[in-house]
C-alpha cells in the first residue's frame, strides 16, 4: 500500500486538516500519479458539507486533478513516467454495460466517482486530489499538452467537460447564438468553449460588474437580467447552457429560445427549480434538458480542443491550508474563476 497524505474534512462543521491514508498498490492496468494541482468545485463544497446525501467522514474532495506519472503497472501502454496527466470525477466504471460500451461512463450505475464513492479495490470509500498521489487504471486517465499552464488546466477536468459536452452534443456550430447563464467557475470555462467554436455568445448574469469580464472571455453582449434586456432577447437563441447552481425562474431562458431551441442545465440546486410554464415549450417545440460531465473519450477531446484554442480556466492559486477560507469565499462568489490547490504546499503541512 502507498501511504499519502491528504486534507480531509472529518464531519459537516469541522475546518479540513491533515490527513494519512493509503492508497493501493498498483495493478497491471494501473497509473500512479504524483498530484501538483487540483482544482475545488462546488460539489466538494456540497458535499464536505453533508448538503447532499451520503457523504462518509472524513471525506477527501477532489476532482479536478493534474499531475506527472511516477509509475505504470506492467500492462500500461498508454502512459510514461514523467507524462503530464489528469484525472476528473470518474476512476472506474463496469465497462460492460450499454453506456460503458458508448463511451459515456458518466452514466453507468456501477461508476465510482473519485471521491466519496465506495472504493472496489480498498473496500472502503474513494479519496480525491486535495492529496499527494493518486492511483487511477489507465482508461480514466487524460493525456494533458506539455506546452500548458498544469494549473490553469486544473479546473477543465470537471467545469471544463461539464460545459464542453452539451455544446459539443446539441452541436453548436460557427455563427449560432449561445447564452451562458452565470459566470463562475463553469460559466466562465462555458464563455471560452463557446467562443472557440465559434458561437456568438451572451452572457447573463445578476452581477453587472462582470459585464468587463464576460467581453474579456468572449462575450459579446452581458445582459443583466433587466426586463428591457431580457425582452430585446425573445426568440433569438439556439442554445442556452445555464451553469447557475441556485434555484430560480426558468421561463426567463426558455422564452428567449428560438424555435427548437434548447435549455440545457448543468448546475445541480440544492433546492428545486420552480415548475417551468408548458407553452414556453410546447408553442416553439422548446426543449428543457440536463447535461453530466462526459465521457473519457470526451473529456480527452474537450482537453485537445482547449490546448488547440487555448481554453485555460481563469484560476486563483492557494496553499492546502487555505481550503476553508476558499470554500467561504466560493460562497459569496469571491473568485474568479476557480480556486486551485497547489499541493506542493502539502509537503509543509
Amino acid at each position: 500500500m502507498l501511504t499519502t497524505k491528504g486534507y480531509a474534512a472529518f464531519s459537516a462543521d469541522a475546518p479540513f486538516a491533515p490527513f494519512q491514508f493509503e492508497r493501493r498498490d498498483l495493478t497491471a492496468t494501473d497509473v500512479q500519479i504524483e498530484i501538483l494541482y487540483c482544482g475545488i468545485c462546488h460539489s466538494d463544497l456540497h458535499q464536505a458539507r453533508s448538503e447532499w446525501d451520503g457523504t462518509v467522514y472524513p471525506i477527501v474532495p477532489g476532482h479536478e486533478i493534474v499531475g506527472r506519472v511516477v509509475a505504470v503497472g506492467a500492462d500500461v501502454q498508454k502512459f510514461s513516467v514523467g507524462d503530464a496527466v489528469g484525472v476528473g470525477c470518474m476512476v472506474d466504471s463496469c465497462g460492460e454495460c450499454f453506456d460503458c460500451r458508448d463511451g459515456q461512463e458518466q452514466f453507468c450505475s456501477k461508476t465510482t466517482y473519485t471521491y466519496n464513492s465506495p472504493d472496489l479495490h480498498t473496500g472502503g470509500v474513494t479519496y480525491g486530489g486535495y492529496s499527494s498521489q493518486i492511483v487511477v487504471d489507465q482508461h480514466f486517465v487524460l493525456r494533458i499538452a506539455e506546452h500548458l499552464d498544469l494549473a490553469r488546466v486544473a479546473p477543465l477536468l470537471c467545469a471544463g467537460i461539464t460545459t464542453y459536452s452539451p455544446l459539443r452534443h446539441w452541436k453548436v456550430q460557427p455563427g449560432q447564438k449561445v447564452g451562458v447563464v452565470g459566470l463562475g467557475g463553469l460559466g466562465h470555462i462555458g464563455v471560452k468553449i463557446a467562443k472557440a467554436m465559434g458561437a456568438e455568445v451572451v452572457l447573463f448574469t445578476t452581477s453587472p460588474h462582470k459585464a468587463a469580464d464576460a467581453e474579456r472571455l468572449g462575450a459579446s453582449v452581458v445582459i443583466s437580467k433587466d426586463a428591457a434586456g431580457m425582452r430585446s432577447q425573445r426568440n433569438s437563441f439556439d442554445f442556452i447552457l445555464n451553469t447557475v447552481s441556485a434555484a430560480h425562474n426558468l421561463d426567463d431562458y426558455l422564452s428567449l429560445l428560438k424555435r427548437d431551441g434548447t435549455l440545457c442545465l448543468v448546475g445541480v440546486p440544492e433546492n428545486p427549480h420552480p415548475t417551468p410554464s408548458y407553452p414556453d415549450l410546447i408553442f416553439r417545440r422548446r426543449q428543457l434538458t440536463g447535461s453530466l460531465i462526459g465521457g473519457i473519450a470526451e473529456t480527452q477531446e474537450m482537453l485537445d480542443f482547449c490546448a488547440e484554442h487555448n481554453v485555460l480556466a481563469d484560476i486563483e492559486l492557494i496553499d492546502v491550508t487555505q481550503i476553508d477560507q476558499a470554500y467561504e469565499r466560493m460562497l459569496k462568489s469571491d473568485v474568479k474563476y476557480r480556486f486551485v490547490i497547489d499541493l506542493a504546499s502539502l509537503q509543509a503541512n
